[in-house]
C-alpha cells in the first residue's frame, strides 16, 4: 500500500507541473491583455522558466540523496505552491516570473527526484520502462488537461480580466494534498547511499561530471537533446502554424494544438502493446522514420490554405488532423531511452544521471523552440517545420550508437515489455 501511495504522489507531482510548465503560453497572452505588457516582454517567461530548470538541475541534481528524495519533493511542492498563491493576491508581471522561475527551481528538483524515485520502487529494466512510460503518459494528459483547466478561468467576453489568477488557488491546493500525501509515505532510500556515493557537495558535482566518461551517457544525452528539440518545435509552434499557415481562428488552433499532447498521452500509455512483441531500438527507429514521412507528406497539404469564418470541426483543413499524430509516435521515445539508460546504471548515480537529463532536456527545448521561431519569421511555419527533418536524421544515428553502447554495458531492454497505465 505504501509503494502505491509513493506512485500515485510521483504521478500526481509530474501531472502538477505538467498543468504549470505548458501554461507559460497561455500566461504570456493573459500578461499582455492584463498586465499591459509587450510581446518581448512576455516572452520572457519561456526563459525564466527553462533558464532556472537547467541552472536548478546542474547545481543540485546530485546533492538531492543527500538531503532525501522524499523531502525534496515536498520542498519542491512548497516552493511551487507558496509562488501559486502570490499569483492571486499581487496579480502583475514581476509575480508572473517569480513564479515561472520556482516552477523551474521545483521541477528541475521533482524531476530528479521522480525518476530517481522510479529506481528504488522498481526492480529490473522491465518494472522501470513500464513505470516511467506511465510518468510520461500521465505528464502529458496534465498538459492536455492543463490548457482547458486555464482557458475555464479566463473570462471570454473581457480577456483582460484578472479573475483567471484564481487559477492558482486550485494549483497551490493541489500542492498541499501532495505534500501531505508525501508526509505520510515512506520510501526506502538506502540503495541511493551505497558505496559512499554523494559524500559531499563538491563530490556530487564530481560524479555528474565523471558520467560523461561513459559513451553510452553521452550518446544518450545526444539523443535525448535531439528528441526535446523536435518536440519542443512543434508542441510551442504549433498553436502559431494552425492560426498563420491553416488559417484557423485562434481558439481553434490552440484546441488542434492540444491534440498533440493527447496523442503523446495516449502513445506513451499504450506503449507497452507494441513494445511486448517489439524491441526498443527496432520501434524507436520505426517511429522516428514514420516522423520524417508524416511531415514530408503533410506539409504540402498545407499550402495555399485559405481562410474562412466559418470554419468549423468537421471542415478544418486535413493538415490541421494530421499533423497531431507526430505525438502518437515520439510518444515511446523520450521515456524508453530514459529508462534504458537509467537501468543501465547503478542507483546510486541515477541522481546524477538524471540531471543532466534534465539540463540537456531544457537545453534542447530552448533551442528547439528559438531555432523554430527564426525559421519562422524569416521563412514562414512551413519552412520551419521541414527543419525537423535535420535533427531527425541526426537522431537515427545517435540510436544506433545508443544501441550499440547500451549492448556493451549489458543494458539490452527484454523483448517481453508491458506498460500499461495503473
Amino acid at each position: 500500500m505504501n509503494r502505491i501511495r509513493m506512485i500515485v504522489a510521483l504521478v500526481l507531482i509530474y501531472m502538477i507541473f505538467a498543468v504549470l510548465l505548458n501554461s507559460v503560453g497561455t500566461v504570456i497572452l493573459q500578461s499582455i491583455a492584463t498586465f499591459g505588457i509587450d510581446k518581448p516582454a512576455a516572452s520572457a517567461l519561456e526563459r525564466y522558466k527553462d533558464l532556472t530548470i537547467a541552472f536548478t538541475s546542474f547545481l543540485v541534481a546530485s546533492f538531492l540523496p543527500m538531503f532525501g528524495y522524499r523531502r525534496s519533493m515536498m520542498l519542491a511542492l512548497a516552493i511551487v505552491g507558496g509562488a501559486c498563491v502570490l499569483m492571486p493576491l499581487y496579480p502583475g508581471f514581476l509575480t508572473t516570473r517569480l513564479l515561472f522561475a520556482c516552477v523551474g527551481v521545483g521541477f528541475a528538483m521533482a524531476k530528479v527526484c521522480v525518476y530517481s524515485s522510479i529506481g528504488l520502487l522498481t526492480t529490473d529494466r522491465v518494472a522501470h520502462s513500464r513505470l516511467t512510460n506511465t510518468i510520461e503518459g500521465l505528464f502529458m494528459v496534465g498538459v492536455l488537461g492543463g490548457n482547458w483547466l486555464f482557458s475555464a478561468f479566463v473570462d471570454p467576453a473581457h480577456p483582460g480580466n484578472p479573475v483567471w489568477v484564481n487559477v492558482y488557488w486550485l494549483l497551490a491546493g493541489a500542492c498541499a494534498l501532495v505534500i501531505v500525501l508525501l508526509g505520510s509515505s515512506r520510501l526506502d532510500e538506502s540503495a541511493a547511499h551505497a558505496h559512499g556515493h554523494n559524500n559531499s557537495f563538491a563530490d556530487s558535482l564530481l560524479e555528474m561530471l565523471r558520467l560523461f566518461m561513459r559513451p553510452l551517457v553521452y550518446v544518450f544525452l545526444a539523443s535525448a537533446f535531439l528528441y526535446v528539440l523536435i518536440e519542443q518545435s512543434f508542441g510551442t509552434w504549433l498553436p502559431t502554424f494552425n492560426n498563420e499557415i491553416l488559417k484557423l481562428p485562434n481558439t481553434m488552433s490552440i484546441q488542434f494544438a492540444s491534440i498533440l499532447a493527447g496523442m503523446t498521452a495516449l502513445g506513451r500509455i499504450g506503449a507497452g502493446m507494441v513494445l511486448k512483441r517489439v524491441r526498443w531500438h527496432v520501434l524507436l527507429n520505426a517511429c522516428v522514420v514514420a516522423m520524417a514521412v508524416l511531415v514530408v507528406l503533410v506539409l504540402p497539404l498545407a499550402r495555399g490554405v485559405v481562410a474562412r469564418p466559418d470554419v468549423g470541426w468537421l471542415d478544418a483543413p486535413l493538415a490541421a488532423y494530421l499533423i497531431p499524430l507526430l505525438g502518437l509516435l515520439m510518444a515511446p521515445i523520450y521515456p524508453v531511452i530514459n529508462s534504458v539508460a537509467l537501468s543501465s546504471l547503478p542507483k546510486p548515480m541515477h541522481a546524477a544521471m538524471t540531471g543532466l537529463i534534465v539540463v540537456f532536456s531544457a537545453l534542447g527545448g530552448t533551442l528547439g523552440s528559438y531555432i523554430t521561431a527564426r525559421v519562422f519569421a524569416s521563412f514562414d511555419g512551413i519552412h520551419a517545420f521541414y527543419f525537423s527533418l535535420l535533427p531527425m536524421s541526426l537522431i537515427l544515428a545517435t540510436l544506433f550508437l545508443f544501441k550499440r553502447e547500451t549492448d556493451r554495458a549489458g543494458a539490452e531492454m527484454p523483448v517481453a515489455i508491458r506498460i500499461t497505465a495503473k
